[in-house]
């Protein structure tokens, strides 16, 4: 065993006790789950799903870890493709969450415009709503049945919306949420022209985002085949060509690759940060903002 760890045993056993208590702290936590008392059920069951993913993605660190060490000997490589596991969603998964959240957007729209022909039969909302559930989109379908069963156990509708907006948790949601709780609460005119211009609000985002992310998805490419490329020579020089590569086992050898290392990380982020899209935040959080947002609107309507 110290013939195969050498000269790396103290920083190997630190890391990978490190890396291994972090695992067990996050398997333990996913096991027992959150604080019923200080999470809804929403946030505890988004909680658990989101623990166990990091879950599994620190136990293929640590793998990856061990056995790059154990095959090279290098803990700064070992640590850097520990590292690239951890961290490989937000470095090379833009792409499918903007392609999810464009589909999201025309599900929107598309069930905007099916409520607003609904509402144009002088239909509630609280009968519109499940009307229009059953031929919605894919995209929206699961949060819109989980409305409708909100509203089958007589939860308020105000509240059944608010918690509707979470469960899609997109901006654009949150202006077509906002202005059906107005209406909930003031029961005024006008709704239907206002669900249609945030119909054609939502295409016209849509338009949008598919031109830029046509746009961008060229360059993703471009950064996944640089990488893919890299990392398959370097790769082939250190399993088949050992001698060339000889000079990085020692000390000094190491810290010039975590530097080349580092200078590489650093552009692939450049790279995903360029081909990214910046959406705005959500201003539709939780039960007291819609509370607040309904009372200022009461107060301000003569």
């Amino acid at each position: 065993m110290l013939d195969l760890i050498g000269q790396y045993e103290l920083p190997l056993f630190l890391t990978a006790g490190a890396a291994t208590g972090l695992g067990v702290s996050v398997l333990i936590v996913a096991l027992q789950g959150t604080d019923p008392a200080t999470a809804g059920p929403r946030k505890q069951r988004f909680s658990r799903k989101a623990i166990e993913r990091q879950t599994g993605l620190v136990v293929a660190a640590v793998l990856v870890f061990v056995l790059t060490l154990v095959v090279t000997r290098w803990i700064v490589l070992a640590i850097a493709l520990a590292l690239l596991v951890l961290l490989w969603k937000r470095m090379f998964g833009g792409g499918r969450e903007e392609r999810l959240a464009i589909t999201r957007v025309e599900g929107l729209a598309a069930w905007t415009e099916s409520l607003r022909d609904t509402i144009a039969g002088a239909v509630g909302l609280e009968q519109a709503i499940p009307a229009t559930a059953v031929n919605a989109a894919p995209s929206i379908r699961p949060s819109l049945n989980l409305f409708v069963d909100r509203l089958r156990v007589r939860e308020p509708l105000p509240d059944a919306l608010m918690k509707f907006a979470d469960d899609l948790d997109d901006p654009s949601a949150d202006l077509i949420v906002a202005a059906l709780i107005l209406n909930s609460r003031l029961r005024g005119p006008g709704l239907r022209d206002v669900l249609s211009a945030l119909a054609d609000s939502a295409r016209d985002e849509l338009d949008v985002r598919r031109r830029v992310e046509g746009s961008r998805r060229s360059t993703r490419r471009s950064v996944q085949i640089v990488v893919a490329v890299i990392g398959l020579m370097s790769g082939a020089l250190v399993l088949f060509n050992r001698s060339y590569v000889q000079p990085y086992a020692s000390v000094e050898g190491q810290i010039v690759l975590a530097v080349v290392l580092a200078i590489f990380a650093l552009s692939i982020f450049w790279l995903r940060r360029l081909s990214g899209v910046v959406t705005p935040e959500r201003f539709l959080t939780g039960a007291e903002d819609a509370r607040s947002l309904t009372r200022a609107n009461v107060v301000m309507s003569p």
